[in-house]
């Protein structure tokens, strides 16, 4: 047989090398609550702090073990765990729970939500780029099957003789014999502009530095443009918008605005108006934007994107696979601004740390039951998913909240230690953001740094992660950057955070932000 180091690798041989590049290459043997565990060359586990937790998927933590308790019972009782197209009230009986939480957490308090199952937190957005287009789709029928009454009503009065047609800036008519030719002429002509607009696909709205997912449609919505700009031709466009500018929102929609043609007949006369058409698929927006350094949208940005949305009647998809399910110290992060959606997205910690697991909820007034025949898939809404989905929301809402409470209490100590650094290092720390256990550290821009080493990893836009290779190999503690923001870290642990953890995490930060500070590069190199 051969060695391991002569086999052939089939999954991962770049980014395996990329890994091991900056200090990242090590393969974990073990894990409970905040902590992995690897393999030293002789054989001896070796701890290491995760900060990570699963991209924030671990709320409590890794392998909790009430949560593989409770999925061991439920693979001993043998439950069905795949009998598509049947009844399975486990769907309706999460659903049921998840409305609970919605109708305390959102300001209206007016939930019943539809929800459809799905695999992956992109997978739960992308349920709602169809369902959107489903609803706008509708939407434009409603609009084209007006302007078709109208146009037989003008028929109708002109072929009476109670109408004639006027001049119209839209379609020149002057040349036709009689009142009917030129009725004729119009419709033609308002018919062929109208099937140019409605044959185009629609324009989403999503802010700047925002992460949506990485499939063909959630990509789109996903500003990053290394990771959508060669997907781009795949799917709708987007615009981005600046969260920090609300007061430019409206502008924004007022320049997307387009009008479908329509037909009037009214004192006498026939003649062309415009009505608006929904060109705006859909408003996506994470209450704290994971990509951006953690930052939590403000409640300005929340009213103006409310308004906006009931503005021009499309829905409000607030993404909340990141900071939901209790991460910011309330079950959705929206609550925190006020901000009010049409659906929500769910997934990550409503897994459990085991499970694949997500949730796209729509509210009953928008929600299309066709939707429920129109989009399935296999291993979604599975029976052992859903009972640990079950059992997370169980813990969640234990003891009053009690998890929420601790969420936000250890995130405020770990906010504290981070600020503190910050303050001893201004030089080296540019910015501390975040809510709850959702958080990250910014530093200055090292792009002119004395040092070759921290200088070239800066303007590649590696930093960060030569940062967290240096942290795992001396002080054994797992963080990495924000998205595609180089030159920061993240802190995502799970409600099992200690004072312990944040002291050693405060000194190897100091550390590492003193080797920046002095520019000494050669220690922060990968070995």
């Amino acid at each position: 047989m051969s060695s391991a180091a002569s086999e052939p690798i089939f999954a991962d041989r770049l980014l395996n090398d990329w890994l091991a590049s900056v200090g990242l290459g090590i393969e974990y043997s073990r894990a409970e609550a905040n902590t992995l565990y690897f393999r030293d060359g002789s054989g001896r586990e070796v701890p290491v702090l995760d900060h990570v937790c699963g991209f924030g998927s671990l709320i409590f933590g890794h392998n909790n073990p009430d949560i593989i308790e409770h999925a061991k019972s439920v693979l001993d009782e043998q439950i069905p765990v795949y009998v598509q197209l049947s009844r399975q009230s486990h769907a309706n009986a999460l659903a049921t729970v998840l409305n609970a939480i919605l109708r305390r957490e959102t300001p209206s308090g007016d939930g019943d939500y539809a929800a459809i199952f799905a695999n992956s937190g992109a997978e739960a957005v992308e349920i709602c780029v169809k369902h959107a287009e489903l609803e706008r789709r509708a939407r434009i029928v409603r609009l084209t099957d007006d302007v078709l009454r109208h146009v037989e009503e003008a028929r109708e009065a002109v072929g009476a003789g109670r109408a004639t047609v006027a001049e119209t800036p839209y379609v020149q008519v002057g040349a036709a014999r009689d009142d009917r030719e030129k009725l004729e002429h119009l419709i033609a002509e308002i018919g062929r502009r109208n099937a140019e607009l409605v044959a185009k696909g629609p324009v989403h709205l999503a802010l700047e530095n925002a992460f949506h997912g990485k499939l063909v449609a959630t990509v789109q919505l996903t500003q990053n443009p290394h990771w959508r700009m060669p997907f781009i031709a795949l799917s709708s466009s987007t615009r981005f918008l600046r969260a920090d500018r609300p007061e430019e929102m409206k502008g924004a929609i007022e320049d997307l605005r387009e009008s479908l043609l329509d037909i009037l007949v009214a004192d006498g006369a026939v003649t062309v108006v415009e009505r608006d058409f929904p060109v705006i698929g859909a408003f996506f927006v994470e209450p704290v934007q994971g990509a951006n350094g953690m930052r939590p949208l403000t409640e300005a940005a929340a009213r103006e994107i409310r308004a906006v949305c009931d503005a021009v009647g499309c829905p409000l998809i607030v993404d909340e696979i990141h900071s939901g399910m209790g991460r910011t110290g309330a079950f959705l992060a929206s609550s925190h601004m006020g901000l009010q959606g049409d659906y929500y997205t769910l997934a990550k910690s409503i897994g459990g740390g085991i499970a694949k697991n997500s949730v796209a909820l729509f509210h009953q007034d928008r929600f299309r039951p066709e939707f429920e025949v129109l989009h399935s898939s296999t291993f979604a809404k599975d029976g052992f998913s859903a009972a640990i989905a079950m059992k997370v929301l169980e813990m969640l809402e234990a003891d009053d909240g009690r998890a929420y409470r601790v969420a936000a209490e250890r995130g405020e100590r770990l906010m504290e230690m981070l600020s503190s650094v910050k303050a001893d290092f201004p030089e080296v720390v540019d910015a501390v953001d975040g809510i709850g256990l959702m958080v990250a550290l910014e530093f200055t821009d090292q792009t002119r740094a004395t040092s070759d080493l921290i200088r070239e990893k800066a303007g590649s836009g590696m930093l960060g992660y030569v940062v967290a290779g240096y942290i795992l190999r001396e002080h054994r503690i797992r963080v990495l950057p924000v998205g595609p923001a180089g030159n920061s870290v993240r802190f995502e642990p799970s409600v099992h955070l200690t004072d312990e953890d944040i002291a050693r995490t405060e000194s190897a930060l100091r550390d590492v932000c003193a080797i920046i500070r002095d520019q000494d590069g050669d220690r922060l190199a990968p070995r």
